[in-house]
């Protein structure tokens, strides 16, 4: 049986389609025993994101909120076939955690499989960019076998996102040949709410626990699987929160 220690994907009211305030995103995450909760609201090129400014007010919050370590990321938006994001690249290195991802009102239509494999293998290069989201998109299919080995190479996590089988049901299929591929190179994993109220969050993601079981997929790849294995994760991302949080992570 699998298990997760930590939510690396979550959302909050300032999200505008999200329901409640960090501090209710972390003290949920706390009762349900998390070792840490990343908060990840999407990036300003969104036309219901936050205001730059709260990007900086969010980084100067303190590290431990309700009791339980929060890293302050965001998740960016990817902007074009070359993997463009909507931070520099300045911006992005202050964040604890950094998700990219596709949103059709930021890289509108269908993209060809060249096309997303090219975006995605750039976007494997972009050093500030931690994890890769919800990719399994029926819109955005890519070569999983090749892109996954670059992932690995540049220590990219790959998300499975729980929240995908209610708001993008035509791609869950994908996500046991990514999961495959991540499994053939070695490429870790996290299995993520993408949740954007205190209930979703509470709902887990057990739901793909029965993709990863059918292929044995091993836990030492997810990367939120302990507490551990996060502070680790961040280590090799070089997160200098770690060195303020590490201990609270085992």
């Amino acid at each position: 049986m699998y298990h997760i220690a930590a939510d690396l994907h979550t959302h909050t009211l300032v999200s505008n389609h999200a329901c409640n305030t960090i501090t209710e995103m972390a003290a949920k995450a706390k009762r349900m025993g998390y070792k840490a909760i990343a908060i990840t609201d999407h990036g300003c090129a969104m036309p219901d994101s936050p205001h730059p400014w709260y990007f900086y007010t969010l980084r100067r919050l303190p590290d431990v909120l309700e009791g339980i370590p929060v890293l302050k990321g965001v998740e960016a938006n990817v902007m074009d076939i070359n993997g463009r994001l909507d931070f520099s690249q300045d911006e992005l290195a202050q964040f604890d955690w950094v998700i990219a991802s596709i949103h059709g009102d930021c890289l509108h239509g269908a993209l060809t499989v060249e096309q997303a494999t090219r975006l995605w293998l750039n976007i494997a290069e972009n050093p500030a960019v931690d994890m890769i989201g919800h990719s399994e998109q029926a819109q955005h299919m890519y070569d999983y076998d090749l892109v996954t080995k670059a992932f690995a190479a540049h220590n990219k996590v790959v998300e499975l996102n729980g929240n995908s089988c209610v708001v993008r049901p035509n791609g869950v299929g994908n996500m046991k040949a990514l999961a495959l591929a991540c499994k053939k190179n070695g490429c870790k994993i996290a299995l993520n709410t993408d949740a954007h109220s205190i209930y979703s969050l509470e709902q887990g993601v057990s739901h793909l626990f029965g993709i990863l079981e059918e292929i044995d997929f091993p836990e030492e790849l997810i990367v939120n699987s302990t507490g551990e294995r996060l502070r680790r994760e961040l280590e090799v991302h070089n997160k200098k929160i770690v060195d303020r949080i590490g201990e609270l992570l085992i």
